[in-house]
C-alpha cells in the first residue's frame, strides 16, 4: 500500500514518497523515510518489505561510495541505475532476493535531471514520470495531463500536491505525509511536507 512518485524536469528531478509502514492490516509507523540519499547528486526512492529496502539501499550507496573511493569520481545516474539493476537480478536469481521496488533520481552535468523506474524483477526504464504502489495507478493520468518538457520545480511540486489530494481521496489506506525531495545541479535539498492538514485548503 505504499508509494513512491517521481517527476523528471528538464534540468532537476523530484521524488515525493508516503511515510507510512504497516504489516498486514497494522500502522507500525508514520515517520518512515524512503527517500535515501546515495550520493551528492543522486537519490533513490524505495518500498516493498521494510528489511529488503534498507538493506538493500544501503548496499547500493556503500558500493558506490566504495567506487568513488576507488576512482575518484561519481557514478552518474544512468550507470548507478544499471548498477542496481544488475544487482536487483543477481539477487532475483539467488536464494535471497529483495522485493524492491525503485525509483532512481539523478543530476547529470550533461544530461540533466535523469529518473529511472525499477522493479522488484529488475525491469528497467528511463521515465519522464512515474511511480510504484497503489498510489502511483492514481496518479497515471494526472502525471499525464500536467507534466511538459520545459516543467518549473514549482509545477512539479503542485503536480504532487494533486496526486497526493487524489490519493488521500480515493485510496481505501490512509496516506496522510509525503515526504519530497528534489536534486538539481545545486545538489540535493527537502522541500515541504505533503500533508493532509495542508491539503485541506488546496483546490487543484
Amino acid at each position: 500500500m505504499e508509494t513512491v512518485l517521481g517527476i523528471k524536469g528538464p534540468d532537476f528531478v523530484m521524488l515525493a514518497a508516503d511515510c507510512t509502514q504497516a504489516h498486514s492490516i497494522i500502522m507500525m509507523k508514520e515517520d518512515v523515510e524512503k527517500i535515501h540519499k546515495i550520493s551528492d547528486k543522486l537519490l533513490m526512492a524505495t518500498i516493498g518489505e521494510s528489511g529488503d529496502t534498507d538493506q538493500f539501499t544501503q548496499y547500493i550507496s556503500k558500493n558506490l561510495a566504495l567506487y568513488r573511493m576507488r576512482n575518484g569520481y561519481e557514478l552518474g545516474p544512468k550507470a548507478a541505475s544499471h548498477f542496481t539493476r544488475k544487482n536487483l537480478a543477481e539477487y532475483l536469481r539467488s536464494r535471497t532476493p529483495y522485493f524492491v521496488n525503485l525509483l532512481v533520481a539523478g543530476y547529470d552535468e550533461t544530461e540533466g535531471g535523469e529518473l529511472y523506474y525499477i522493479d522488484y524483477l529488475a525491469n528497467a526504464k528511463s521515465l519522464n514520470y512515474g511511480g510504484h504502489g497503489y498510489g502511483g495507478m492514481f496518479c497515471a493520468s494526472i502525471f499525464d495531463r500536467y507534466h511538459h518538457p520545459k516543467i518549473t520545480q514549482d509545477e512539479a511540486y503542485d503536480i504532487f500536491k494533486k496526486c497526493v489530494k487524489e490519493i488521500q481521496k480515493r485510496l481505501i489506506i490512509n496516506l496522510a505525509n509525503f515526504k519530497v525531495s528534489v536534486v538539481d545541479k545545486n545538489g540535493i535539498r527537502s522541500l515541504p511536507d505533503i500533508t493532509a492538514a495542508n491539503l485541506m485548503d488546496y483546490v487543484p
